[in-house]
């Protein structure tokens, strides 16, 4: 969806940009479908930062997605497209004909009257269906993949995202995902049909520290503007390099650019046919 620029009145409006919402039909969450999750502040059962930067935030209802979409043969309508504060794309407010209603991720394309449908079997492979990776035809883009077959969707599930169906090798079907990594995955998990919607939601600039404390993000502080002690970067006069060090380093004293964090063992790298791109890695 497009992005809004507002004239530079202020020196925090001046590089900063909002999503239009031009494609939301519906403001206020489905009741039934909405719950309150409690914040950490990125700290644990103790009361000790884990995370840093996280804290604060605008109150916010987190909406309840239907990743396994799991009422099989049963057409649902979409009745609304919402927007949803803790992930990138929309959200389709979808009524069955018994009158339940869920929530499901929605790709692009997707529209208020149009209808989807979930199965266990070959149905038709139109945007927002869903069914095994064995009946997808071969070249389609497909986005909220199962990993393990049942547990509902756990790969491509970002704003404008999708994954690209190759084809089926024994017991296994052959997925490229968004980073440019083959892997296989069962061939008897579920995916669904399409390109996630919103793909300008990367676009979309903050500007300022305010937006971001209202995202729950507090603020960063570099490096080489602490003391010794407290970063190995820190120290010197004035803004001063990092020093003879081989590259950036973290807070923790590990290399922090360029360096594997996959453990080359991973008893799950037999599933990888071609690896990502080095640049992703």
């Amino acid at each position: 969806m497009p992005i809004k620029i507002y004239k530079p009145t202020t020196p925090g409006r001046r590089k900063s940009s909002v999503d239009a919402f031009a494609d939301i039909t519906k403001f206020e969450p489905e009741k039934a479908l909405i719950t309150i999750l409690k914040k950490n502040s990125g700290r644990n059962n103790q009361g000790k930062i884990t995370v840093r930067h996280q804290g604060g935030g605008v109150k916010q209802y987190y909406r309840i997605v239907d990743f396994k979409q799991s009422k099989f043969d049963a057409t649902g309508t979409v009745t609304a497209i919402e927007y949803d504060p803790s992930r990138g794309p929309r959200l389709a407010l979808i009524e069955y004909a018994d009158k339940t209603k869920a929530y499901i991720l929605a790709p692009e394309g997707l529209k208020v009257g149009d209808t989807v449908m979930s199965s266990n079997k070959a149905i038709e492979a139109k945007n927002g269906n869903r069914m095994p990776l064995q009946d997808i035809p071969v070249g389609l883009f497909v986005y909220n993949i199962e990993l393990t077959p049942g547990k509902g969707g756990q790969l491509v599930r970002g704003a404008g995202l999708s994954a690209q169906f190759i084809g089926v090798e024994g017991e296994y079907a052959l997925i490229r995902l968004p980073s440019g990594e083959t892997r296989k995955i069962r061939k008897t998990g579920m995916a669904s049909i399409g390109i996630l919607g919103n793909a300008d939601h990367r676009l979309v600039r903050y500007g300022k520290a305010g937006r971001m404390r209202l995202r729950g993000i507090r603020p960063r502080v570099k490096g080489k503007n602490m003391n010794p002690v407290d970063h190995p970067h820190g120290g010197g006069e004035g803004h001063s390099p990092i020093g003879q060090k081989r590259g950036p380093q973290t807070v923790y004293g590990k290399a922090a650019r360029g360096v594997l964090t996959r453990k080359p063992q991973k008893w799950s790298n037999k599933f990888i046919v071609t690896p990502r791109k080095k640049n992703n890695q």
